[in-house]
């Protein structure tokens, strides 16, 4: 065999050697297992005390729920706050005592492809009967942090006609200032 020549074998060992270390190289990292079953649970245990947190009128551990760029949107058209507006808000329902009580009478979780986003929406028992809560979380390190939670009254079909007819005037007035 001449100098310049490579040996087929020694060809063939080079290449049984390099061609997987750079397809390992050259894959993507392996996926995060995530346990939704697990997650599911502490989002649940989470919106849980939420509302406790609520109902107890623990203003520091309720906002703690939130993330600081949350938006909590109200059952009134007005009602969009940041999580520090909705905080001036309500600080006045909290400091008498009591906020409100909501317990979650049916829930429904959902995740992102990669278990770091959650979306959820519940009825719950509230002083103004079945609302809806719904919202979106994010797991911040080890916790679930709201990003956004909307509140919203229930009205049912065949009263619809009549609540639409009692809040007509005050509902144009809002939607002429929001045209302008």
């Amino acid at each position: 065999m001449q100098a310049n020549q490579v040996n087929p074998k020694t060809f063939l060992l080079h290449l049984a050697i390099i061609i997987p270390a750079f397809l390992i190289s050259c894959s993507a990292p392996p996926k995060k297992v995530v346990d939704l079953s697990k997650e599911r649970a502490s989002i649940s245990a989470m919106l849980d005390s939420f509302n406790v947190a609520a109902a107890r009128a623990d203003f520091n551990r309720y906002f703690s729920f939130y993330d600081s760029g949350a938006i909590f949107i109200g059952t009134d058209a007005t009602e969009r706050w940041t999580k520090d507006s909705f905080m001036v808000w309500s600080k006045p329902y909290f400091d008498r005592g009591r906020a409100w009580n909501f317990s979650s009478v049916q829930r429904d979780i959902y995740f992102s492809e990669d278990g770091g986003m959650a979306w959820f929406d519940e009825l719950l028992n509230t002083q103004m009967k079945i609302c809806r809560g719904s919202g979106v979380l994010a797991k911040i390190g080890d916790e679930w942090k709201i990003r956004q939670y909307v509140l919203s009254t229930t009205i049912p079909n065949r009263i619809i006609d009549t609540v639409i007819s009692l809040k007509a005037a005050e509902e144009d007035s809002i939607l002429s200032s929001l045209k302008k």
